[in-house]
């Protein structure tokens, strides 16, 4: 495909699009298709017919409008009207509306906080996108970045912007894109390689399922930018069995892709090529670590090896290797596109740019929000998030899954950014963000975080393997009410100890859940240790008075 082929193609879909008066877009994300909006769709193509609107509105598949809890979501467009909690008996209503005033008992108010707050840049088309259809994105801008990047930027002006940007790696460590991009540039190798990795394993986060689900041309653009900046020709993106719609969305856009000759050999007429391959994980949570995900791309087991080398430097099968997130490569599009210094103006000083968090646990707008670097906890808490429901109080938030740790109602006006959640002791993760009311017992938090990464361990490290099954078991021990302060003071010699001398992140980070709530909810320990009572009432423990002589 030459520049030509591309503006033609766009412009006969935009045109296509225009015959139209009326664009009714369905949410076809995973959360409001297990809310049944597959027979919400089907029976508004069902009215439209039957009241002989056909070739005056269209009814298609959109993505993730971000407010899962109030799913199916249907939009209307260009009357910019949003429905929620849609059924398919309400498609009659919404048919017959078209062009008139609105469904008032099921419409969305899009000039609440939970839209109104947000800063879109990955999920800048506020799944108004169809996910099935290039040519949908094609006439949304689609590719013109590609075009721009390969046929006036240099891999070194691409870089540079990268740099200039500040965007960090949004997998969770917060490392220097542009640095890792520049390491791999400069390997001298001749293979290399770019792998986007969607291994998202955190319990309560769904950011990057639904960004595969929802952008997938999207990422494919970053990633093709990313080679061409980096030297690479071939691309995988490692998914998760467990992701089937994400996995065939992006199946049907390499295809799609491969057919306009937007990947392949000679891209846009230059002698730049660049394949792309999905590689299926088989939900291992270790394969979410970089050098594990790399043995599991290459047909191994998935365990970790020790850094340096780094991926960068010594990857896939030996070769220097970029990797980065599923939210990362979803940057650059807008990056290119509107340079470093746009970028750059969004966020804090150190943390440039957005953030997309998956909001759950007990919040009112449980779903996918978007917010630049640096909004407060509780703009994002009881704003964005509608606050806490049934009348209960905010007691703590989970960040960064389960190596991350808590932050508590006193660091509600804590600044969301890489720094400031470190100086609590716990980090940005992927973006996952559980928030737990006063009914939580955080003893029993921090158990069920141990309990996950001791079964996810993979046994490869003595300290993890053994240190976080020990760990798993004086929890347990708390929670029955059966411990004594030296099973306290052993917990936390573990943690210590498993922390400083595992071989990757999991292990490293398995601590810090207990870490975090024996930092801010000690009491509840001694409580259950001394006292022998859950606060929550979560815990099933003996009685004081059995224990008693």
């Amino acid at each position: 495909m030459l520049a030509e082929d591309l503006h033609r193609m766009a412009a006969h879909e935009r045109a296509q699009q225009l015959q139209y008066d009326h664009h009714i877009i369905v949410c076809s994300g995973t959360a409001c298709r297990s809310a049944n909006s597959e027979a919400v769709r089907q029976a508004l193509e069902q009215q439209v017919q039957e009241r002989s609107q056909i070739g005056v509105c269209t009814v298609t598949n959109g993505g993730c409008r971000g407010l899962c809890a109030a799913g199916p979501m249907v939009s209307v467009e260009p009357a910019g009207l949003l429905y929620q909690g849609v059924t398919p008996a309400d498609a009659g209503a919404i048919v017959d509306s078209l062009g008139s005033a609105p469904v008032p008992h099921i419409l969305c108010d899009t000039s609440a906080a939970f839209f109104s707050k947000q800063r879109a840049l990955v999920l800048e088309f506020a799944g108004n996108l169809d996910p099935d259809r290039i040519e949908s994105y094609l006439a949304n801008g689609g590719y013109d970045t590609l075009l721009k990047a390969v046929t006036e930027m240099t891999p070194t002006q691409i870089r540079d912007e990268i740099v200039r940007s500040g965007l960090r790696g949004r997998g969770g460590a917060g490392y220097s894109t542009g640095l890792k991009w520049n390491t791999v540039a400069k390997a001298q190798s001749a293979e290399k390689y770019v792998i986007c990795n969607g291994d998202e394993g955190d319990p309560g986060a769904f950011m990057n399922r639904s960004e595969m689900e929802d952008y997938p041309f999207r990422i494919l653009e970053g990633m093709t930018i990313a080679a061409y900046a980096v030297g690479a020709q071939q691309g995988y993106i490692y998914v998760r069995a467990e992701y089937p719609l994400a996995v065939s969305r992006l199946k049907g856009a390499i295809r799609q892709s491969e057919k306009l000759g937007l990947l392949g050999n000679g891209i846009f007429g230059t002698s730049f090529n660049f394949n792309v391959d999905i590689r299926l994980g088989a939900g291992a949570f270790v394969c979410g670590e970089e050098t594990a995900l790399i043995a599991s791309v290459e047909g191994k087991r998935g365990n970790p090896r020790p850094r340096p080398p780094y991926p960068a430097e010594h990857g896939l099968w030996g070769h220097p290797t970029l990797i980065n997130n599923v939210e990362t490569f979803a940057n650059i599009v807008p990056i290119i596109r509107n340079g470093s210094e746009w970028f750059a103006g969004i966020g804090t000083a150190k943390s440039k740019g957005t953030k997309v968090f998956a909001l759950s646990g007990r919040i009112q707008n449980t779903g996918l929000v978007e917010i630049p670097m640096g909004m407060t906890l509780r703009e994002i808490i009881y704003d964005i998030g509608g606050g806490i429901p049934g009348g209960r109080h905010f007691k703590a938030v989970q960040t960064g899954g389960p190596s991350g740790g808590c932050i508590t109602a006193q660091h509600l006006d804590l600044p969301m950014d890489y720094e400031a959640l470190m100086q609590v002791g716990t980090f940005m993760g992927s973006g996952g963000m559980i928030v737990m009311d006063d009914s939580s017992c955080m003893v029993d938090v921090a158990r069920y975080f141990m309990e996950f990464c001791m079964t996810e361990s993979c046994g490869k490290c003595i300290p993890c393997r053994v240190g976080t099954a020990q760990m798993f078991d004086l929890l347990d021990k708390i929670t029955r009410g059966e411990a004594t302060l030296d099973d306290l003071a052993l917990l936390e010699e573990l943690a210590d100890m498993v922390r400083n001398t595992s071989l990757c992140g999991l292990g490293q980070g398995a601590p810090n859940p207990v870490r975090s709530t024996l930092r801010y909810f000690r009491d509840e320990y001694l409580s259950h240790i001394v006292d022998k009572v859950c606060p929550a009432g979560v815990c099933k423990m003996q009685h004081r008075e059995e224990v008693l002589p």
